[in-house]
């Protein structure tokens, strides 16, 4: 099987088990901001946000080292699991011991028990499911992904609408969804032949650990970028706009979902084909297809954004839509960096992926400062555009030095202003027919110039069956 191909039957693989997991999750939106209203959806978020970088720390992000030394071959797999979970035990245990100062906290304050047997539980099954992915057990992968999910919306349905134990009940929900997924893949998998508890190799530990290290700093700013915006709504807007903003990135992460499937599979092809001679060209023809793919969607949410967010939102969400906009464009490049950050994960160059995402981080908080106070939820949706940009240039010229990949910019620039030309109608035209008008002629035009490239794919796959 050549490369493209293996690439794109892994990312079907993933997506038919994946994006109807987060499917699911999507349209329980509505469920979830009636149950919760916008002050509990906002104390949702802000646990969320938090867990997911205290997972990061806590883990000295190994995850990611498991990603990578277990999908290539050189590396013995029962020594890169059984050095990644023990590290992730070892963690878990240190931060049993100051878990409990979050109640000192006050957003956290009674929370502090919940957070921790969310990051434990969580940082666990993380280990768990992406070592399963390196190891090639793809479809086991996606099938838990669509598991754990069920699982979450049954325990939701179960403690927040059955026993009403609201922003408690959907923890708990999360909590007890990822407990049956350790156990399903664990099973499924057989994972304890992987396990060793004496004779882990020193070397290999040390390569996971430099690898990794420098991850948990870029996590750290990553979070910065994509998540603290929550933090310094909440605290100069107040918690309601918290809740509102988070509805508002919900559509958004539809693109986001699809990226990440995608990514899953890329970084399979982009570290398994890292010594190709004919790296730059693969690079290039597969980000060629990427972009245009994204871009499409991102046109397709902005014309029926109105429409769609006002279905899945109860009333007090229904003007999110306008937030939306701007947060699509954002996670537009939040794809794009994901992407280029891929170079740097292959040739194992974490700090380089610090360094660019830390430019980033610093320059979100300074548009957050700035920004929020002065045009409020749309301060904080442009900072947040506004600092994905950089990290992607940043990126896009650094990888260069590393793989010679041709990003069509050109083509970036024009999709980005009909983007921006779509955003402005989204926010400013009041009339009903102008505006889906003037959505539906862009829209067209971003399909003329990206379908080609979308659908190139399946001449690539036929051009070079055999030739690899």
């Amino acid at each position: 099987m050549n490369k493209y191909k293996r690439l794109a039957s892994n990312t079907l693989i993933l997506a038919a088990g994946q994006f109807s997991s987060r499917f699911l999750v999507i349209i329980m939106m509505r469920f979830y901001t009636g149950m919760l209203s916008t002050d509990g959806y906002g104390t949702v978020g802000l646990i969320i946000d938090s867990c997911v970088i205290l997972m990061a720390v806590v883990t000295i992000s190994i995850n990611e080292s498991i990603i990578r030394f277990g999908l290539d071959d050189k590396y013995d797999k029962s020594q890169v699991f059984s050095i990644g979970l023990t590290t992730v035990l070892s963690g878990l245990a240190i931060f049993a011991l100051f878990a409990p100062l979050l109640n000192r906290i006050e957003m956290f304050e009674g929370y502090a028990a919940w957070i921790y047997f969310y990051v434990f539980v969580g940082s666990i099954k993380s280990c768990c499911s992406l070592f399963v992915r390196s190891a090639g057990f793809i479809r086991l992968f996606a099938i838990d992904g669509l598991f754990t999910t069920i699982m979450n919306i049954s325990f939701n349905l179960l403690f927040m609408w059955g026993l009403d134990m609201g922003v408690r009940g959907f923890l708990l929900s999360v909590i007890l969804a990822d407990i049956a997924s350790i156990i399903f893949v664990s099973s499924a998998a057989n994972l304890k032949k992987y396990l060793r508890i004496f004779g882990l190799q020193r070397h290999l530990r040390g390569s996971m650990y430099r690898f990794c290290l420098p991850l948990i700093p870029t996590a750290v700013m990553w979070w910065v970028t994509g998540m603290s915006a929550g933090f310094f709504i909440e605290q100069m807007l107040g918690i309601d706009y918290t809740g509102l903003y988070k509805a508002a990135f919900r559509l958004p992460n539809v693109i986001v979902i699809i990226s990440v499937i995608f990514s899953q599979a890329w970084n399979m092809s982009a570290i398994t084909e890292n010594n190709s001679r004919t790296v730059a060209k693969f690079y290039s023809n597969v980000f060629n297809i990427f972009q245009s793919a994204i871009y499409i969607m991102a046109a397709g949410l902005l014309l029926t954004i109105r429409f769609i967010l006002q279905i899945m939102t109860s009333a007090e969400f229904s003007q999110a839509y306008r937030i939306s906009a701007i947060l699509i464009i954002a996670v537009v490049f939040t794809c794009f960096s994901t992407f280029t950050g891929s170079v740097y994960m292959a040739s194992k160059k974490s700090m380089r992926s610090l360094v660019t995402a830390l430019s980033g981080a610093i320059l979100n908080v300074i548009l957050n400062f700035t920004l929020i106070p002065i045009w409020g939820l749309y301060g904080a949706a442009i900072s947040i555009l506004v600092s994905y940009m950089v990290i992607f240039v940043i990126r896009a010229v650094d990888t260069k030095k590393i793989v010679r990949m041709n990003l069509k910019t050109p083509k970036i620039i024009v999709n980005s202003v009909i983007l921006l030309a779509m955003t402005v109608v989204v926010i400013g035209v009041q009339d009903t027919f102008a505006y889906y008008i003037s959505l539906g002629a862009l829209f067209l035009l971003s399909l003329v110039i990206n379908f080609g490239s979308a659908l190139g794919v399946v001449r690539i796959i036929r051009e070079k069956r055999g030739q690899e």
